[in-house]
């Protein structure tokens, strides 16, 4: 090898270095329910980037599918998805971390009625009825009521007579709220932190009954993102609960922490998307 080629190698190699170090980790983000949603995913990315010391991007989209399809065309390194698509992948990713609420890794599908309602019980009150899923990849907005439909021996596709997605559990319950659907199934945090930025709009509603528990919706990494990032960016999620700025952040998230989480959180859910011949 010619000396001064040799001699250049390290410099080459440290230039490569600094490149992949300065290259931004990209995050995907599906619509947040939050009012001040872009103030505090700014704060985010901050917080990220002052702990990762490297560049990071919040990549927002509005359908768990788009999100789906950016992770399996490696267009994003990372992404906060719902339990579903995360089943659905399957090893297509992997589990980085599960955010913890009210002291457990679960959420719970939230059967939702107007306020004015005081009649419906169950969701088979609501047969006939107009309904609203939040997206047709969600586990509490689709998967789960269609799931309860099923098991009670009814088909799904006539059970309600007009359904609509609203792309958001957000929007299903300002659906329900404004009268525009008489019933919705949506995501226990969601609702419950809604209650604590925009009370008036939670109590347009009325909570009918609560599904079984389900694991979080995690944060989920592309498999091609390499183990040193992979670890960064756990070690990010987790620690955040220990310092004072990720506390911060936390509280406005209506979050506890995170934790490194497991697979098996997600095995009911497997199941019920195996009943309607999903992997």
């Amino acid at each position: 090898m010619h000396r001064r080629t040799f001699l250049a190698l390290p410099l080459l190699l440290a230039a490569r270095t600094s490149l992949g170090a300065d290259k931004p980790l990209r995050v995907g983000m599906t619509p947040a329910f939050l009012h001040d949603q872009l103030a505090l995913l700014a704060a985010w990315q901050n917080y990220l980037q002052q702990t990762l010391k490297r560049p990071v991007e919040f990549v927002q989209r509005d359908r768990y599918r788009e999100m789906m399809d950016l992770l399996q065309q490696n267009k994003i390194d990372f992404a906060w998805v719902c339990d579903y698509p995360y089943v659905s992948m399957g090893n297509q990713v992997r589990l980085l971390a599960v955010p913890v609420n009210q002291g457990k890794p679960i959420y719970r599908s939230y059967l939702i009625v107007p306020a004015k309602d005081t009649h419906t019980r169950s969701i088979e009150d609501l047969k006939g009825a107009v309904f609203a899923y939040a997206d047709p990849l969600s586990n509490t907005g689709y998967l789960a009521p269609r799931f309860e439909i099923k098991q009670a021996g009814y088909d799904t596709a006539t059970f309600f007579r007009r359904t609509f997605f609203t792309w958001s559990h957000r929007k299903a319950i300002e659906a329900v709220a404004s009268g525009l659907a008489q019933g919705a199934a949506v995501d226990s945090y969601v609702w419950q932190s809604l209650e604590k930025v925009n009370p008036k709009l939670t109590a347009r509603t009325r909570v009918v009954r609560q599904s079984e528990a389900f694991g979080f919706p995690p944060f989920v990494a592309n498999r091609s993102v390499s183990q040193a990032d992979f670890d960064a960016m756990r070690a990010a999620l987790l620690n955040m609960s220990h310092n004072p700025a990720g506390q911060a952040l936390l509280a406005k998230l209506n979050l506890d922490g995170f934790i490194a989480g497991s697979p098996d959180l997600y095995k009911s859910v497997a199941l019920m998307a195996a009943s309607f011949g999903q992997p």
